[in-house]
């Protein structure tokens, strides 16, 4: 078995393993990795509301989480950084479509590091040859990348900046490479860089991709059905709303 088979079958072994140790007033959020400082936030406040339940959250690419609950996972709500990976959930009857709803928004960013030598200001820029390393979430699996991919193929720079791409398995990783120095440039969401203003510096703001909305939906086969409808209601109630946009993320 491949080595990312074994992390796969790891995963859905952990999320199974969860409820027995938790007891039943548990739910399992898998929740794109851009959502997770909000989303912990959203999920203690939901508690609150709630004596007695507890809120799991599970944070990953998008692709990698809808590949978990394909296999079996025991998630009860599905929240992704992309329309295309939750058609991809409905497709495949393992999500519930009646349940699914847009509660999100956000941008896509390309950034650069705070003190880089290397002066950017359009995505043409990317091309030079003093931009060696460009940072993209992988084009399978991560929303941010498939957004960057239609952004650079909008601006005709694919073909220039394929050759220096540096895929990452989520946003968060595309943000580490780029506060860390690692890279030139990458692309992530508004959300992202606002977390690291003291290291990563906005260049503009990308155009030419779809917009970039977050749907959330319950898992078809969710053991915990009414505590997952009211996590989705929750989540589009004023307090998850406020908790979103102090967090940088708008109206879908």
């Amino acid at each position: 078995m491949s080595r990312p088979n074994v992390r796969g079958v790891l995963a859905v072994m952990t999320l199974a393993l969860a409820p027995l140790l938790a007891g039943a007033q548990q739910i399992t959020v898998s929740a794109a990795a851009s959502l997770s400082d909000a989303m912990r936030e959203v999920g203690q406040r939901f508690e609150a509301a709630h004596p007695g339940v507890t809120v799991r959250f599970n944070f990953a690419a998008s692709g990698v989480l809808i590949q978990q609950i394909l296999q079996g996972a025991p998630v009860d709500v599905f929240l992704s950084a992309d329309q295309v990976t939750m058609d991809r959930g409905v497709a495949a009857k393992v999500i519930d479509p009646g349940t699914r709803r847009d509660f999100a928004a956000n941008s896509l960013v390309m950034i650069s590091p705070l003190q880089s030598a290397v002066p950017l200001s359009t995505i043409a820029d990317l091309g030079r040859p003093d931009v060696r390393r460009v940072a993209v979430g992988k084009l399978a699996t991560v929303p941010v990348g498939r957004y960057t991919k239609e952004a650079l193929d909008s601006a005709g720079a694919w073909a220039a900046v394929e050759p220096k791409i540096v895929f990452a398995d989520n946003v968060r990783q595309v943000l580490d490479y780029v506060s860390r120095g690692e890279v030139e440039a990458g692309f992530v969401y508004r959300t992202d860089a606002e977390l690291m203003k003291d290291r990563v510096r906005v260049v503009l703001a990308a155009s030419g991709h779809s917009p970039v909305t977050y749907p959330a939906a319950m898992v078809a086969e969710s053991r915990e059905k009414a505590k997952a409808r009211a996590f989705l209601d929750f989540l589009s109630g004023p307090p998850a709303r406020g908790i979103l946009q102090r967090f940088g993320f708008s109206t879908p």
